[in-house]
Parts: C-alpha cells; sequence; structure tokens
C-alpha cells in the first residue's frame, strides 16, 4: 500500500500526465499561427469519413497554421456520413467524385448545377456556363470550363479541391499476359481481351478477379450506377459505342461498325453489326438464344434508358436526359448529310468497312452485312449536346432483349411491390438457394450464370462476334468478393486472384516488389475535394470566409504525405480538360480575406 504522504503527489503526478493528453480539437487549439489575421479565430467544422481520416488530418493542420479553429465530425461510414450532411452539421464535407463518363459535363452537371441530383448550390453563372459547355464539341468547350472553373473554385470559392488520385491495378503477370490486360481512366475493366500466358487453360480455367462488394444493386444495367455492378454490367452488356483507356470515343468493340454526327450537334448515326446474339444461362452454362442484338432492342434500351418513369428506382435517368428519340433510318439518301468533321454521314459510317451499304433494312434478321444490308439508328438530342456519345459508352446504356425484359417486368411501376414483384435483373434470380431462376439475356462477352456471398460466375457468350478480334478469349470469369483491401492483395500474392482492382497508395511497392506481380498505374478521374455548406452557416454568407480556408490549402503537402502518387487539382474537371487554372496556397490572402470576415462581423 502506499502512504499516505505519497498520494497527493501521485494525484497531482496524474493530473499534470492527463492535462498532457491532445486529442484533436485540442490539438487545433493550441497550435501557434503565424498568418493569422488579428481577431477571434473562426470555428470551422469538417465533416467526413474515418476512411478519409488522414486527409482531415493534413487539412486541419493547414487550417490551423493559418489562424482558423477546428472542429472534426469523422463518421464511421457512408450512412452516417450522408445523415449529418443532410442534417448540415457541417462547414466543409470531405467528398469524392469520379467521372465515370469520360466526359466533363458529368464531372459539373450532377454536383454544381442548381437542379443536379448531388447539387446543394444555387448560382445562376453556373448553370449558365455548363449548360453552354454542353452544346460545345472538345475544341470549343475548353475556354468555357475555364470560366465555369474561375466561378466556381477562384472566385466563389464553393469548393477546396485537394487533389487527384491514380487508378491502378495488380496482375499475376505469372498467370495472365500483362499486355492483354487494359487499364482505363474511365471504363470498368474489360474481360474479353484478357488472356492466359498459357492459353491451354483458355476453356477450363477461369480468370478470377476481385470485387469489394458481394450484394448488387441490380443486373437491369439502367438500375444501378455504383461498385456493385459497374463491372459487371459493362460486360454483360454491349453498347453503341466504347471508351478508349483514354476517354476517346470508339466503336472498338460496340454494337457498331462506325458513328458519326451530323452537323449541328444534335443528330447522331449508329452502323450496327449483325454478329452478336442474346446469350442466356442453361443447367448454369451460357447458350446461344438464337436472338439478334438489333435495332428494336437498342431503340427500346435507349427509351427506357432516358425515360424515368420506366422502372421503378431509376437509378441513371439523369445520364440520358438529353434523349429525345431513337429510331431506324431506313432511307438511304438521309445518310447524304454532312458531318461535322466534313464530308457525309455515309461516308463516316462506310469508312473502313469490308462491304459499303447497299440497303437499309427496318427488321434486325434482315441485316445481312456481308451482302451490304445494314440497320442504322438515328439518335436525336433534345438540344446540341455532343457529349452524348460519353454517356452512350456507359454502362447504364447497355443493350437489353426488348423481348425478354418486357416478358419479366410485367408488374405496374407505379404499384410495384418490391416484396412480390421480380424485376428484370433481380440478384436474387442468380443467387444460388430457393430463389434461383436465372431470367437474364446477356448481349455483351459474358453472362452472369449464378453467385454466392464468396462469388459470382460469369461465362462466355458464345454468340458475341465469334471469330473476331472481340470474341472473348477465356471462358469463365470469376468474381471474387472481398472486402477488405489487404486480404486483397494478400489473395493476389498468394495466386487466389489474378488481378485486384485499385490498390492502396501504401501497397505500391508491395506489388511492384514482387517479381510475379505488376502494377498498372495511371492517372484517374477521381478528384477529392472539400464541399462548402451553403445553408446555415457563415461560411455559406461569408466568400471572404471560404476563400481564407481555400487558400489555406497546400496541394505540396498531400502529394508528399502520398509519396507523389497525387495530382493537383483545381476542380471535378481537372482529369478531363487543361484549363489552366492553378490553386496555389497563400497564407497573404488568407489573412487578407480572414480580416475582411473579421471587419464584416464588426
Amino acid at each position: 500500500m502506499l502512504k499516505k504522504s505519497l498520494l497527493p503527489l501521485l494525484l497531482a503526478f496524474v493530473l499534470v500526465l492527463a492535462g498532457c493528453v491532445n486529442t484533436k480539437s485540442d490539438v487545433a487549439e493550441e497550435k501557434a499561427t503565424d498568418g493569422a489575421a488579428e481577431g477571434e479565430k473562426p470555428v470551422i467544422e469538417i465533416l467526413s469519413q474515418s476512411a478519409n481520416e488522414d486527409d482531415v488530418n493534413i487539412v486541419r493542420d493547414q487550417l490551423v497554421k493559418n489562424g482558423f479553429d477546428v472542429k472534426l465530425n469523422i463518421q464511421p461510414d457512408y450512412g452516417s456520413f450522408t445523415a449529418q450532411k443532410e442534417a448540415g452539421n457541417y462547414d466543409l464535407a470531405v467528398s469524392s467524385w469520379t467521372t465515370v463518363t469520360g466526359n466533363p459535363d458529368y464531372a459539373v452537371r450532377a454536383l454544381f448545377k442548381s437542379d443536379g441530383a448531388n447539387s446543394i448550390m444555387a448560382d445562376e453563372e453556373v448553370d449558365k456556363l455548363i449548360d453552354k459547355a454542353s452544346t460545345q464539341s472538345a475544341d470549343e468547350y475548353q475556354q468555357t470550363y475555364k470560366e465555369l472553373e474561375e466561378r466556381l473554385v477562384l472566385d466563389q470559392a464553393y469548393i477546396a479541391p485537394l487533389y487527384i488520385s491514380y487508378k491502378t491495378q495488380g496482375i499475376n503477370t505469372e498467370i495472365l499476359k500483362e499486355d492483354s490486360v487494359r487499364l482505363s481512366k474511365s471504363r470498368a475493366l474489360a474481360w474479353e481481351p484478357i488472356d492466359f500466358v498459357d492459353q491451354s487453360k483458355r476453356e477450363n480455367d477461369p480468370f478470377i478477379v476481385s470485387q469489394e462488394i458481394s450484394t448488387l444493386t441490380s443486373l437491369d444495367p439502367i438500375k444501378g450506377n455504383d461498385g456493385s455492378i459497374n463491372q459487371l454490367n459493362t460486360n454483360m452488356y454491349v453498347r453503341l459505342v466504347n471508351l478508349t483507356k483514354d476517354d476517346q470515343i470508339t466503336a472498338e468493340g460496340s454494337l457498331s461498325h462506325n458513328f458519326a454526327m451530323a452537323e449541328g450537334n444534335s443528330e447522331y448515326y449508329f452502323l450496327l453489326r449483325d454478329d452478336i446474339n442474346f446469350a442466356k444461362i442453361d443447367d448454369q452454362q451460357a447458350v446461344d438464344t438464337g436472338e439478334r442484338v438489333g435495332g428494336d432492342d437498342v431503340i427500346f434500351s435507349l427509351d427506357r434508358a432516358s425515360n424515368s418513369n420506366s422502372v421503378p428506382d431509376h437509378r441513371t435517368y439523369s445520364l440520358h436526359e438529353h434523349i429525345a428519340s431513337t429510331e431506324t433510318v431506313t432511307d438511304l439518301a438521309e445518310l447524304d448529310i454532312p458531318t461535322v468533321d466534313g464530308g457525309t454521314v455515309r461516308e463516316a459510317l462506310e469508312a473502313d468497312l469490308q462491304n459499303g451499304i447497299s440497303e437499309l433494312v427496318e427488321g434486325k434478321e434482315d441485316a445481312n452485312n456481308a451482302e451490304g444490308k445494314y440497320q442504322v439508328i438515328k439518335l436525336t438530342t433534345t438540344e446540341p449536346f455532343p457529349q452524348v456519345l460519353n454517356y452512350l459508352a456507359h454502362q447504364s446504356a447497355g443493350i437489353v432483349s426488348k423481348k425478354q425484359v418486357e416478358s419479366i417486368n410485367t408488374y405496374d411501376v407505379e404499384s410495384f411491390d418490391i416484396n412480390k414483384d421480380i424485376p428484370y435483373g433481380d440478384q436474387n434470380t442468380v443467387t444460388e438457394g430457393a430463389q434461383y431462376d436465372n431470367h437474364l439475356y446477356a448481349s455483351g462477352p459474358y453472362i452472369l450464370s449464378h453467385k454466392n456471398d464468396y462469388e459470382a460466375v460469369f461465362r462466355k457468350n458464345p454468340a458475341y462476334m465469334p471469330g473476331t478480334e472481340n470474341e472473348a478469349k477465356i471462358s469463365n470469369v470469376t468474381v471474387r468478393f472481398i472486402a477488405d483491401p489487404d486480404s486483397a492483395l494478400s489473395a493476389l500474392r498468394n495466386g487466389e486472384i489474378h488481378l485486384n482492382y485499385l490498390i492502396p497508395e501504401t501497397k505500391y511497392n508491395v506489388v511492384e516488389d514482387d517479381p510475379k506481380l505488376a502494377l498498372q498505374k495511371m492517372e484517374s478521374n477521381g478528384v477529392r475535394y472539400m464541399l462548402f455548406n451553403t445553408k446555415g452557416r457563415e461560411v455559406a454568407e461569408s466568400e471572404d470566409l471560404r476563400k481564407a480556408v481555400l487558400y489555406s490549402i497546400n496541394q505540396d503537402e498531400f502529394i508528399n504525405y502520398y509519396q507523389g502518387n497525387k495530382i493537383k487539382a483545381v476542380s471535378t474537371v481537372s482529369p478531363l480538360v487543361d484549363t489552366g487554372n492553378e490553386l496555389v496556397a497563400d497564407p497573404a490572402k488568407v489573412k487578407e480575406h480572414l480580416s475582411n470576415y473579421q471587419d464584416s462581423k464588426n
């Protein structure tokens, strides 16, 4: 036992120790600030998920150094983060956006337009610039996006950018041919070109890739736009066009031989292939349905994609709202109109064809490309909108079977009952167990056969461009569900999977130092930024306060922390358009704007 005379001394010692324990908010309050303007320090509350805590700590330190007090609101998951955001409990919310369509309109419309699905802003000038840029071609819109970025960030400080990330994947090069695996900025991983080093394994061995999420939103392409299904639906449904690895529009590997944009940027023409049939699953194997993928399926698919009421819980309507109509062209004379690039639509559609167009046919079964008989689809937009092509390359524009979807979706949309109605693409119909009843029809190179909580098994579509370079190389694909990134990397190193999507920055060296692995890496369209609250907070009312925060952000510190594996950003447009704008941390500007803010309060 301690002597009574020592107890006061011990208690005092414990209290001293307790006083030395700093919480995050204590650190923010205690740090000195050389650049702070005179007056009471403004308090900035930062809302974030715990997964982004490293970024939050860097931002907190930068703000403290520049004269702010910082309060952290760290939430454990996306659901609780969203609840706090909707309740308005923040000044800055750490946010991310990845432009999965490769076009700048997608990078701004939903986020910053007054009626955007994810927008909390209302700025008429921002709205006008977004709409203006959407009507322009790529060589015209650079200046418009420059002006938009200046208004959004440098003039009004609605957001504070942090960095652009890299997109990566790790590959087992003892099993897969590295040059057969594509890494694209926007497009999800395409499976059909992937090949084994030992090509004798193509028929019997599966290509195994990991995915974090096992619960699938929907296998109907218009009902999901998230990490659970983007890669899966991309490989199950062909589209009118695709994206190259650097986000250029291409007909390669699509339903179109060629495509053309008519003069005026409102009419788009697509020359359809005749060598793709829908596949279905019979006894867990893929079989050719004998039904060709054709014009009626394209019209049906794009009409329902652009109609917000075509299905309950339509999650991708906003991507396709600029589609006014889709129709089959049967008059050859209609193709003799000028394109935006010069020449005629017909000349553009016939480029590099083995057999020119001798006749346009209405029905898909009447098409015979070898005899010069083709189907042509004409898409008209609500206004000039060249970026519609990028949206047509997105998985949500995948072509489904009109006959099959209509036979499954017999429910009434307005009275849809999730407890009794079974929609096309419901994951329960492909999940092993009592409800398994696979009704999928796939127009792409693969079709999902069955799944459980551990993995999903895909089979090659035997009627997808057979005999061409676009025919799938490997007959079976297994998507292994591994939620933990460290476990996925371990599975890659152990040979349990062949490809691991999205390697964390801190683990690049693990892949690079393993002789049997290769790291593929390229600049992504993913931007991390902080969004200012626009209601009920002082940052909503004070442009000076927002700008003081903005010019406190030093992106070089993020790049250093991530060992050079981040890139500077100005806005969500930065990975897509070189605007020439730059955000530079400036303590003098911070001091100036803080002083203006404090003067306005006196």
